[in-house]
């Protein structure tokens, strides 16, 4: 893999902190299929639609994820505050920002089924920052995640912030999910026929 492909590079989205799962994906949204090629479109639609507004207390004020009547983002790096992703176990979260064209999210903290059904699905890469970036990051300022030096560049603002190392992650997000990863790197037989 080259330097190059281990940089994600785009607009952010800000969050606050404490953003489960239903505010992810509200439960009203499930219903759609993840198999089937136009209603998985509706999860990205609907990714993040549960997050109240006055709640956010963050600049995004009123901007939602996606724009009305489109199933993918303008904005491809979510920052959030600690605890990202509590509540519910469900798969649906880290698969309805992915869909939406999320490439990573950065937070303090996540909840661990959320980081390990990001990862183990192929989903999205979880990076855990130093310092809760969502006190310093605005929605819409431009960011470069280097995985290589550990840092995330705000090319609006000129600053930059560390995160920690992924180690095989990334590799695991890439393959497709851990079942993917276990196959390629020789831990898995191929699936067969």
């Amino acid at each position: 893999m080259s330097n190059e492909s281990k940089k994600i590079k785009g607009k952010a989205f800000v969050l606050d902190k404490n953003i489960d799962t239903d505010q992810i994906i509200p439960a009203a949204h499930l219903v759609y299929s993840l198999e089937d090629p136009e209603e998985r479109k509706l999860y990205g639609k609907y990714a993040l639609s549960g997050v109240p507004d006055e709640e956010s207390g963050l600049p995004q004020g009123n901007i939602p994820l996606t724009k009305e009547d489109e199933t993918e983002s303008e904005f491809n790096i979510i920052v959030g505050g600690p605890n990202f992703g509590c509540g519910s176990s469900r798969e649906h979260a880290p698969a309805c920002l992915e869909i939406a064209g999320v490439k990573a999210i950065i937070a303090p903290t996540f909840a661990r089924i959320f980081y390990r059904n990001s990862v183990d699905g192929g989903f999205i890469i979880p990076y855990e920052s130093l310092e809760d970036l969502s006190q310093n990051v605005h929605t819409h300022d431009e960011l470069e995640i280097d995985q290589e030096k550990q840092v995330v560049k705000n090319l609006t603002q000129n600053e930059e912030y560390k995160i920690r190392p992924l180690g095989s992650v990334a590799d695991i997000v890439e393959a497709g999910g851990i079942f993917a990863y276990a196959r390629q790197t020789g831990m898995m037989q191929p699936a067969s026929d």
